[in-house]
């Protein structure tokens, strides 16, 4: 089944080609929640897009560890489209769906593969908003399309234009697996990293 489209929350590390992808995604209609870097490159190109903490009431804190961890974000992620009660909750927390999710995560490899990285260094270059908003994604695949690869915006980009805006569930299952390869790679990554502390 289809899902279109509407609002898409967009936060990268890799800022290759996202102001475009805004851009195209704007022009469609649909509305761009942003933050820090990605925002700033997005609103560069001329693309209106608003703030996090201007949907979450909430200011980035703790030197930007939480900025995407709160309801009006994830539960606007995870809520399934046809569960009436899911809706309705919506409603109540005036809480808007979010239908597409952009994220790529901050570079832990590249950071630990510098000489004389610290172990600070290492730890502050462990993505968690990230992780928790692309599995949420992925896990919500059968209403959220998951984009964590540039190199997926024009195949997502010709689908929507085909589709009214929308994308299909065969598009969304495979994104959403590569979103879990993603992470589970990740993860691993931090794991290898950590037990060479011990």
């Amino acid at each position: 089944m289809n899902r279109k489209i509407m609002r898409a929350l967009i936060s990268v590390t890799d800022k290759g080609g996202v102001a475009d992808f805004a851009k195209s995604l704007a022009d469609m209609g649909v509305t761009i929640i942003s933050t820090g870097g990605t925002m700033k490159a997005i609103a560069d190109a001329g693309v209106p897009v608003t703030k996090v903490s201007e949907v979450t009431g909430f200011p980035e804190m703790l030197d930007g560890r939480v900025k995407t961890l709160h309801p009006r974000i994830h539960g606007g992620i995870l809520a399934r489209r046809d569960d009436s009660t899911h809706r309705a909750q919506l409603a109540e927390h005036h809480i808007a769906p979010i239908d597409l999710v952009c994220v790529n995560l901050y570079a832990f490899e590249a950071t630990v593969a510098k000489e004389g990285c610290t172990f600070e260094d290492a730890i502050e270059n462990i993505d968690i908003g990230g992780p928790c908003l692309i599995r949420a994604a992925a896990k919500n695949c059968a209403d959220v399309t998951v984009v964590t690869d540039p190199a997926d915006y024009a195949t997502v980009l010709a689908e929507m234009q085909e589709n009214g805006g929308g994308t299909s569930l065969a598009t969304r299952k495979k994104l959403a697996a590569k979103a879990f390869r993603l992470t589970n790679r990740y993860d691993g990554a931090i794991a290898d990293y950590l037990e060479k502390q011990v």
